[in-house]
């Protein structure tokens, strides 16, 4: 009810209590309900899967955590020392400790992490990581340790689930192609809590019943008691097959691993398909992809050798016959060497060889008197041409002849045919030009009988 008025202008309360309104800003809202989250709910762990995955520049990581009916924002800021944070990605199951709040620009609540934590797949694999380093840090997987499987194994023994399709694959395999082959089964579980300490425990027992065979307990009579070198073991296969990663990891596990280090027999590894690894197959001596791979390795080396064994007759026969056509030939040589060295053929020999001799000396004979037959020859003729007479007479036939031949060309024969040589008193000198000639010059003229002197007029 409005309160009675004192004046004309005093109204009263126009408005009761009841309808007066709180107003107040976003901020303020938003203040009051990040503080009551803050208050009330506080510090909190929540497991979801991680989605929208946002890495910035800054450091900060982004992303949204979700279940099957709702989703939260999350952000772990850069100076948060939380572990495994690398490896969040989109998808992966988490879980995550941090603080509820709201974010005031946009009203929005969230997470502050501050620890997080890898689940399902994501934790196995981790756990996996930090024993293959540790592992590996001690040397179980070092190259050097490895030891080569035996070629021509006679006894193995398997470490495998009875009832698992790895042992009839590996079976089935050894029949195919060494069924000669005894098996020593270890039987255990490869999946499940206990596993391991199975799979370890069967490892121990088959190297415990590979020594017993070779170094075998006697009684108080040395008898032999019940092992015996026949069951001595040449390695062991130990495998199962595929599976996820929760099935497998029973082959993960350190006891496992420890097992098939420490056993004096080489050990093969053949868990899961091809793609998958385990801590197993890094420790063993050998790696195989597939159950049945591992039983082809172990017979590879009579599986190999079938076709030299087969082909053994033949070679047999071959080396054999080569070996006595050897033989033959090096008694044929003997007896050829035998036969050389007798007396009477070294008799015969040393008789052709002083026929020979003789023969080449009856030749050397004839060819020197042959020689000097010629020689002798050659000699008489020139003694026969070189007679004094006969020389002399050559000689002076040979100078009538050059005696003509200079008469005929002498300037007499020229002069004797009506010819005259005319020359310069003065100098001697023929004259064969009258135009060269000057006047009162004194002039020679020789003829075939006697000479005429002259002077030239003008």
């Amino acid at each position: 009810m409005s309160k009675p008025a004192k004046s004309q202008w005093d109204f009263g309360e126009l408005f009761s209590p009841a309808e007066t309104r709180k107003v107040l800003s976003v901020w303020e809202l938003t203040a009051d309900v990040k503080r009551l989250l803050e208050k009330q709910i506080g510090s909190v762990w929540v497991s979801g899967e991680i989605t929208n995955l946002r890495a910035q520049s800054s450091g900060h990581v982004y992303f949204t955590l979700k279940d099957v009916a709702a989703q939260l924002s999350c952000v772990l800021f850069r100076g948060t020392a939380a572990a495994q944070k690398n490896l969040l990605a989109d998808g992966q199951k988490v879980l995550l400790q941090g603080d509820v709040t709201v974010y005031e620009a946009r009203g929005q609540y969230q997470l502050i992490v501050r620890a997080v934590e890898l689940q399902g797949v994501g934790a196995l694999q981790i756990q996996f990581e930090k024993l293959k380093q540790k592992l590996a840090a001690e040397g179980l997987f070092a190259p050097a340790r490895k030891r080569p499987l035996p070629r021509y194994p006679q006894r193995i023994g398997l470490v495998t689930s009875p009832t698992g399709a790895a042992i009839r694959d590996v079976l089935h395999v050894i029949q195919r192609r060494h069924p000669g082959l005894e098996i020593i089964l270890a039987p255990c579980r490869v999946q499940g809590d206990g596993a391991a300490k199975e799979i370890a425990k069967a490892v121990e027992l088959l190297n415990g019943f590979s020594v017993a065979s070779e170094n075998p307990a006697r009684g108080d009579d040395s008898t032999i008691q019940p092992f015996n070198d026949s069951t001595k073991l040449d390695l062991i296969l130990l495998t199962r097959g595929g599976g996820s990663l929760e099935d497998l990891w029973a082959f993960n596990e350190e006891v496992v691993a420890r097992a098939i280090f420490e056993s004096a027999l080489p050990v093969v590894s053949a868990v899961g398909h091809e793609i998958d690894f385990t801590i197993a197959d890094f420790v063993a001596d050998v790696r195989a992809a597939t159950p049945s791979a591992a039983a082809e390795i172990i017979t590879e080396g009579v599986f190999a050798s079938r076709e030299f064994v087969a082909n053994a007759p033949a070679l047999l026969q071959r080396a054999a016959r080569r070996g006595l056509d050897s033989a033959a030939e090096n008694f044929s040589q003997l007896g050829a060497r035998l036969a050389r060295l007798h007396p009477r053929r070294q008799l015969n020999d040393s008789f052709q060889r002083l026929d020979d001799l003789q023969t080449a000396l009856l030749r050397g004979l004839k060819t020197a008197a042959r020689s000097r037959g010629l020689v002798f020859e050659n000699l008489a003729g020139r003694f026969l041409r070189a007679k004094p007479a006969l020389a002399v007479k050559a000689r002076r036939e040979t100078l009538h002849q050059l005696e003509k031949r200079l008469n005929a060309l002498g300037p007499e024969q020229v002069l004797a045919r009506g010819y005259s040589i005319t020359t310069d008193v003065a100098t001697g000198k023929v004259l064969r030009d009258a135009t060269k000639v000057a006047a009162g010059q004194q002039l020679k003229t020789r003829l075939a009988q006697g000479q005429i002197f002259s002077r030239t007029e003008a």
